[in-house]
């Protein structure tokens, strides 16, 4: 009996202190229905709005911009790459056509074009990558331009709403959000206003 009394008593204390930190010390808290109170009006004088972001990206024009040009990019690569792979497969398919038959003049003439074939081969890879990494790398800084336009727009915004937080909702990561506290259409039309003004 006394260990459910002094565990009661240990939890009213600590969540006395609780209130009385989120309270900031104040005077009108100091009992224990006075800082329900004032946690209460601290909870309530937040503003706090949220952001989807995927309606953000796909409606932000730079955002689709961006996307678009990366997937035109994406697709030229692959062509270049596709358009060099197959010549080098009508190549072996050659060579080896040729190796069978009895083409080549000489076992040397023979290794020479299969060193041929294969260091073709080798700069097909190296270009593949050298490509790749070129796409990964201008990706990468879209990403970060893309992020400090939103993050500028955002602060830009705010100086003027005065908003405690602006969160992000992305897929289900918050599980509750009143609509009526949604400024995600707000910030994509200042976000493409400010897009379309610098682009004239």
């Amino acid at each position: 009996m006394r260990t459910t009394k002094k565990i009661t008593f240990i939890t009213l204390a600590v969540a006395t202190l609780l209130i009385f930190a989120q309270c900031g010390n104040k005077a009108a808290c100091n009992t224990t229905v006075a800082a329900a109170a004032c946690i209460d009006s601290s909870a309530a004088s937040l503003k706090v709005v949220f952001v989807d972001l995927d309606s953000l990206m796909n409606n932000y024009n730079l955002a689709k911009d961006i996307n678009k040009a990366m997937m035109r990019k994406e697709e030229d690569i692959k062509m270049k790459l596709t358009d060099k792979y197959k010549a080098l497969q009508a190549d072996q398919a050659d060579f080896e056509r040729k190796y069978k038959n009895n083409v080549y003049a000489t076992p040397e003439r023979a290794q020479e074009e299969y060193n041929r074939i294969v260091k073709k081969e080798q700069e097909i890879v190296q270009l593949e990558q050298q490509l790749t990494a070129e796409f990964e790398k201008e990706g990468l800084q879209k990403n970060q331009m893309l992020r400090d336009s939103i993050s500028k727009f955002i602060k830009e915004y705010n100086a003027q709403k005065g908003y405690d937080y602006i969160l992000t909702k992305l897929g289900e990561n918050i599980l509750f959000a009143n609509e009526a506290l949604n400024i995600t259409k707000e910030i994509v039309d200042g976000l493409n206003n400010k897009y379309e003004a610098t682009n004239e």
